[in-house]
């Protein structure tokens, strides 16, 4: 099927990494922000119909939760205050963007075995009682459910040290970068993932190479699968 006939997408693509550059380009740049623009890129190419909506999390963090935050979330939207929507206003867009997305691609590189601050920051504001999940305290059994429309894809696009902290390596209980995202992300009705992983960032060696070879590979193969892949009508 040729793109030019598919019905357009969107896609939310996100990068967090502190490094503003790309590897490769520029000095000390990122390897999750070269895998990213390396997938939107390519999607382009091949889908010029969709819609692309990007945040930069890593240039600009979103709010953290605060208590006034908190209170504002668990307020009945229509009991709140103006002073509480003002809180709540750049969780909303947030939320928006993602509810939007049939395809979520997150720039996430490993920082301390887990998540750079400004990716966390934006998981605690896009996982929202009453808008991307539900609570019932009367549902005894299940008081809580996913509340994102259903088909949506997250692709994960990671740099780390060590070969290990994949599926079953000898780190792997030690990766808290696939599990921060997939968890809470899943928990809201995001259920399907893929992962791309640099590898050996610190050895600087031709070991890094490679493995900036093999995803940057694996990036190519995963947007011509998924490029033509059906998704719902959101």
């Amino acid at each position: 099927m040729s793109p030019s006939i598919l019905d357009p997408i969107r896609l939310l693509h996100i990068d967090s990494s502190a490094r503003q550059g790309e590897s490769g380009r520029d000095k000390h740049g990122s390897h999750t922000r070269r895998l990213s623009r390396r997938f939107i890129h390519r999607w382009r190419e091949m889908r010029p119909q969709d819609i692309v909506d990007y945040l930069d999390v890593g240039r600009t963090p979103p709010t953290p939760v605060s208590q006034a935050w908190i209170a504002a979330a668990f307020c009945p939207p229509e009991l709140r205050t103006e002073a509480q929507k003002v809180v709540l206003a750049e969780s909303d867009a947030l939320t928006d963007a993602l509810m939007k997305a049939d395809l979520v691609v997150i720039g996430a590189p490993m920082y301390n075995f887990g998540l750079p601050a400004p990716l966390k920051a934006w998981i605690d504001n896009v996982v929202r009682v009453g808008m991307t999940f539900g609570f019932d305290r009367a549902r005894s059994d299940v008081p809580y459910w996913p509340m994102l429309p259903t088909g949506k894809r997250l692709i994960i696009l990671t740099a780390r040290g060590d070969y290990g902290y994949g599926p079953d390596g000898r780190l792997a209980h030690m990766n808290l970068v696939e599990a921060g995202l997939k968890i809470p992300l899943a928990y809201i009705g995001l259920y399907e993932s893929e992962v791309v992983a640099v590898e050996y960032d610190e050895f600087s060696d031709d070991r890094l190479a490679a493995s900036i070879s093999e995803a940057e590979m694996s990036v190519d193969a995963l947007v011509d699968q998924l490029a033509m892949a059906d998704y719902p009508a959101t």
